[in-house]
């Protein structure tokens, strides 16, 4: 019965050609990129919802159930309105996807000199166990969180940094919004992420961070004033516990920094002190005070 009915509702099936072959990957490759979208989502849920009800459909047209195929055909006009409405966050983040990618020429970013100061402000903040929460603008524009904020347009360095997070302050809750080569705003707003896939141990500061790279394809940085990690959200994924050489790895990484020969090295950190060390410095300092005590 089922190949009757599809040799009555289709007809013969058309000789498969390069043209088919082409219009099937395609098709394929769109219906692959959907299932990641909302792989590990609440839409994930409502899409298996939305199959239950085509299948359904589908069964009450071979088994001739009139009265489940007449209630279900006056609910299908409505159906791409409700998946628009449905799936409107992650419509957006995919078509966001989309209009980032350089299909031709990468157009490479270059390592920033601020770049240090800020590294050198996560590795304080994170020893001193500050909590914090930078965000990298790329290529979509921030502007709408920025102005949720309070605006700051100065250039990025490690005391401004530590000084923004520093409880007690009136801009430490929040995030930093780094744009280009300066700080554009503190005490920024930012979007909470639904995923029900993440830990419930997370805490809000991590799920803005994850949920504004939802949004936009930014990267954030966090310090947990817990335990002192350092965590990178980008795409939505969280990468928790990362040294800071990680850090300054995946920044590059992110920002196409590495594809071009004239990239600086990575960071690498201002080695501490030692005793004898301090001691050499001191003594060019006690030899000019003798000279100059009568």
């Amino acid at each position: 019965m089922p190949l009757s009915f599809l040799r009555g509702e289709f007809g013969t099936l058309p000789p498969l050609t390069w043209t088919a072959a082409i219009d099937i990957l395609i098709v394929a490759a769109l219906i692959y990129q959907l299932l990641v979208v909302v792989r590990g989502t609440r839409a994930a849920a409502i899409l298996l919802g939305i199959g239950m009800f085509g299948a359904l459909y589908g069964m009450s047209i071979l088994a001739n159930l009139e009265a489940v195929r007449l209630l279900l055909s006056y609910l299908i006009p409505y159906t791409p309105i409700a998946v628009i409405i449905l799936f409107q966050s992650e419509i957006r983040r995919t078509l966001a996807r989309i209009g980032r990618r350089r299909f031709f020429f990468g157009g490479g970013f270059q390592r920033p000199e601020s770049l240090d100061e800020m590294l050198l402000a996560i590795k304080l903040l994170s020893q001193g166990k500050t909590g914090g929460l930078i965000v990298l603008e790329r290529d979509i524009g921030l502007r709408t969180f920025v102005e949720s904020g309070v605006g700051v347009d100065a250039v990025i360095s490690r005391d401004l940094i530590c000084t923004i997070f520093m409880p007690g302050t009136a801009l430490h809750d929040g995030a930093v919004i780094v744009q280009k080569d300066r700080i554009a705003a503190a005490a920024c707003f930012l979007p909470l992420t639904v995923n029900p896939a993440l830990s419930g141990n997370l805490g809000t500061r991590h799920r803005a961070a994850i949920g504004i790279t939802e949004e936009a394809d930014c990267l954030s940085i966090i310090v947990s004033e817990e335990t002192g990690w350092i965590s990178i959200a980008a795409f939505g994924d969280l990468h928790q516990n990362l040294t800071i050489e990680q850090v300054d790895d995946r920044i590059n990484r992110h920002f196409g920094v590495g594809k071009f020969k004239s990239v600086r090295p990575p960071f690498v950190p201002p080695p501490s002190l030692t005793d004898s060390d301090r001691a050499r410095e001191s003594e060019p300092h006690e030899r000019v005070s003798r000279q100059g005590t009568p």
